[in-house]
């Protein structure tokens, strides 16, 4: 089973082994974290560590009373994953006209998507210059989830467009907007419809639709 835990505690050193080695104990597997100190509320000051872990022995119960013994751990959580939750990725990324149109296309289509049990989520970040886009490209392979790029704009190209290359190369599709510079040639598809560009990308990765960017891979719509 997995399982997701949020943990507040004291901030100092070594509490990630102390809540780390207790999962390890009881046979859990951390397959994601995340920690950082909360800043206001009640516990504030304090650190909070989410770990979502594979459980395959099922002694949950018993991890969680350990970890609640421990002296600098003031409480212990369980929580769905964010997977279950947030599900599966579209990241939009761009000019904030265009990104924002995309988005419409994207939340509209995850919503119908959303409504028959599955979870798609939408993140958008509008940005400008060749540096700081292709910056937001690179760091897309690290964020939890990301399951398809939609670059927007008019122009890009450069170092951009190597990113994406790279990105491909993690196994992740990138669709483009119709604009110049190098950007399309590399992009798996070209739209030119901004809306479109948004219903397309959450209908390649929603489990109850039948598009594959794969089968019209380089072509322009």
């Amino acid at each position: 089973m997995s399982i997701a835990i949020n943990v507040i505690c004291q901030d100092r050193p070594g509490m990630l082994r102390d809540i780390a080695g207790t999962v390890a104990k009881w046979g859990g597997n951390i397959v994601y974290t995340q920690q950082f100190v909360l800043e206001r509320g009640l516990n504030q000051g304090k650190a909070a560590v989410y770990m979502e872990i594979d459980c395959p022995n099922g002694d949950v119960p018993e991890m969680v009373e350990e970890l609640e013994a421990l002296p600098a751990i003031t409480d212990v959580s369980i929580h769905e994953t964010f997977g279950k939750i947030y599900g599966a990725r579209v990241i939009i990324i761009g000019g904030g006209a265009q990104v924002a149109q995309v988005a419409v296309g994207a939340v509209s289509e995850a919503d119908r998507h959303n409504l028959r049990g599955e979870r798609i989520s939408v993140d958008t970040i509008p940005l400008v210059g060749e540096e700081a886009i292709a910056d937001a490209v690179s760091a897309v392979a690290r964020l939890p989830r990301a399951s398809i790029l939609v670059l927007a704009g008019a122009l890009m190209g450069g170092r951009i467009t190597r990113e994406v290359k790279k990105l491909q190369e993690e196994g992740i599709p990138v669709i483009a907007l119709k604009m110049a510079g190098s950007l399309p040639a590399q992009a798996d598809m070209v739209v030119t419809d901004p809306i479109q560009a948004g219903t397309f990308a959450v209908m390649h990765i929603a489990g109850t639709a039948v598009f594959d960017i794969g089968r019209v891979r380089g072509r322009e719509f």
